[in-house]
């Protein structure tokens, strides 16, 4: 039965960045370019995404077991770190240069071409090489 829910999600969520447009790079890349051409759409499939998700993230705090019967796992710790911080530096660098963050890169896929495959290569060799990255950056700054 999980498997069919995340098949049943996973459509539903590919569905959706397909109608919204996130799965074109010159759409996102006209998102962010607040200072040239810039294409406001993506707001509201933003606006879209919070909405539903602020709602559910009410009902969920509320619950002790998920719809499926497992626990809940706890709450993130809204903690400002170094790895949060470096995580999105690196996440928004890779948005911006490529128009496509890792699900709707995913997606792309289906469109067929090679750049798709090569983001998605280097996609993976980014994060396969972060636990080592990460435990360079963990160590004490007298051992560097």
């Amino acid at each position: 039965m999980r498997a069919v829910f995340a098949f049943l999600a996973g459509s539903l969520f590919g569905a959706g960045l397909f109608v919204s447009g996130m799965t074109d790079t010159r759409k996102v890349q006209g998102w962010l370019d607040i200072f040239g051409n810039w294409d406001p759409t993506l707001a509201f499939v933003m606006g879209g995404a919070i909405l539903p998700m602020a709602i559910a993230w009410r009902i969920a705090e509320k619950r002790r077991f998920a719809l499926l019967g497992d626990a809940m796992p706890p709450a993130p710790t809204p903690k400002l770190g170094r790895n949060l911080v470096l995580g999105s530096v690196m996440f928004g660098m890779g948005w911006g240069l490529v128009g496509l963050c890792p699900g709707p890169a995913i997606a792309s896929l289906s469109y067929g071409g090679f750049e798709g495959l090569i983001f998605l290569a280097a996609m993976l060799v980014g994060m396969a090489t972060m636990p080592s990255v990460r435990g360079w950056l963990d160590r004490p700054a007298e051992a560097q």
